[in-house]
């Protein structure tokens, strides 16, 4: 018998909505997470013993949290999965299986099945490199988030906040609130950028109104902010001393902080719906490549659904709207729910999903890609941090004849390391992409296990080399 109906992957505003509303409707449920608690990034939980001051993402993490304990779904935090099979993933002429979850929990190596699989697996940090970048002192706007949310720590005590988004200012504000000073904040879009976002902005006044406040403060106590600004360098000996911004006019600016927190966006993480050959298309203004999705947020292969950024940013206000939808649609596809009682049920969601995306939509659009971002990195600087394959070389690559990220990755062992392209793919596949004819023909790495880095000890437990079998040799 397979464990579960639906097994969500991903905690986060998505993953709790998508539990609730499957387990509440009886069917059996499990969710994971390899965080200690569920609320993903943006509604991210203090550890035990650490007092953060409650703000509206803190409130509206804690109603989700509320609504999954009284549901009934099986909650499993501290599970690394790393490995994902079963499903359309057999052997060819065999019939689809339930999908199989490998993971890695404080216990041990886990497996569960389940008749469905959600995908909430969010999106991940976009930072496309630029000289200095390595050094310590430099992180994502993400991280610092983490930081700050989870463990009231800040990044640096003088700091700047550069890149792309509302986060920036998100972060600009918290980081002031939470003692440290703000150098300077540098956003990549221009006044009329934002003010062309304005009217999707409208759709929201709730958030349209915390951004307003975050940019009357960080005026209002005299902070440097500058549009149409990028990073061109971080400089320092052994840490981050200072940052170099260059204005839309040309004008280099140096500012001395001990931390930049910066990120250019945020990209669809993909790597299960890769791994199970789902269709993608390439879509700038939904972060990358996202998965082709139906209304009820179906992929191309059947029980495998996507709810959340992990289909295409939107951002965390319509993440729990896309996470019910996933969950009915699921409970219809294993015939829980029937058609009318789905038909009955999806609307609203539906409705809630269509306009919070608006206004996510406009904010993706401000984090999309810039491809002159990718254009000035110079050629020493180095974009695979793992393997230290810097632009030179992937430009060598490319003149000896590799044609998409497959055979990069063959020539040069881009994104081969523990981050497996999270953090170098984009600007990779960029740089390729100039040379090919865009992103499209570009493609992007094949999805292969593990999913997460995992010790091999703790997948393939204890043996002795004479446990191995060994075939008999073919006869000559």
């Amino acid at each position: 018998m397979t464990d579960f109906d639906v097994a969500v992957l991903g905690a986060g505003p998505a993953g709790m909505a998508t539990a609730t509303e499957a387990a509440r409707r009886g069917a059996r449920t499990v969710l994971l997470d390899e965080s200690p608690a569920p609320g993903g990034p943006v509604y991210r939980s203090a550890p035990p013993g650490f007092f953060i001051p409650p703000d509206p993402d803190r409130e509206a993490g804690d109603a989700l949290r509320a609504a999954l304990a009284r549901s009934g779904a099986e909650i499993r935090t501290g599970h690394r999965v790393w490995g994902l099979g079963g499903g359309p993933l057999v052997p060819a002429g065999e019939p689809a299986a339930p999908f199989r979850i490998d993971a890695l929990a404080e216990g041990g190596a886990v497996t569960l099945t389940a008749r469905a699989l959600v995908l909430c697996t969010g999106t991940q940090e976009r930072v496309i490199p630029f000289p200095g970048w390595t050094l310590p002192g430099v992180i994502g706007l993400a991280a610092a988030t983490i930081l700050l949310k989870a463990q009231g720590v800040l990044p640096g005590r003088r700091v700047v906040v550069a890149g792309a988004g509302p986060l920036l200012y998100a972060v600009a504000a918290k980081l002031r609130k939470s003692g440290a000073e703000v150098a300077a904040l540098a956003d990549l879009a221009s006044h009329a950028e934002w003010a062309r976002a304005l009217p999707a902005l409208l759709a929201r006044p709730d958030l349209l109104a915390r951004g307003a406040a975050w940019r009357a403060e960080l005026a209002g106590s005299g902070v440097p902010v500058l549009a149409a600004h990028r990073v061109v360098a971080a400089e320092g000996g052994a840490v981050l001393e200072r940052v170099r911004i260059e204005g839309p006019d040309g004008k280099v600016e140096a500012f001395d902080c001990d931390a930049l927190c910066i990120g250019h966006g945020l990209v669809p993480a993909t790597e299960a719906t890769r791994l199970f050959r789902a269709r993608h298309r390439y879509d700038r203004a939904s972060g990358g490549w996202v998965p082709l999705l139906d209304a009820d947020r179906r992929t191309s292969v059947p029980l495998l659904f996507v709810a959340g950024d992990g289909g295409g940013v939107r951002g965390a206000a319509a993440a729990p709207a896309a996470g019910r939808l996933a969950a009915l649609a699921a409970l219809r596809d294993l015939e829980i729910l029937d058609g009318r009682a789905h038909a009955r049920a999806r609307w609203r969601p539906w409705l809630e999903h269509w306009r919070a995306s608006r206004t996510g939509a406009a904010m993706a659009r401000m984090m999309a890609l810039r491809p002159a971002l990718v254009s000035a990195i110079p050629g020493e600087t180095v974009v695979c941090r793992c393997e230290g394959v810097t632009r030179a070389e992937i430009e060598a690559a490319l003149d000896d004849g590799a044609e998409d990220m497959n055979q990069l990755k063959q020539f040069t062992r881009c994104g081969m390391g523990p981050c497996q392209g999270r953090v170098c793919g984009e600007a990779a596949a960029e740089l390729v992409g100039f040379r090919v004819g865009g992103r499209e023909n570009a493609g992007f790495a094949t999805g292969r296990l593990p999913l997460r880095p995992v010790p091999m000890e703790a997948v393939l437990g204890a043996f002795d080399y004479a446990d191995i079998p060994v075939p008999q040799a073919a006869p000559i």
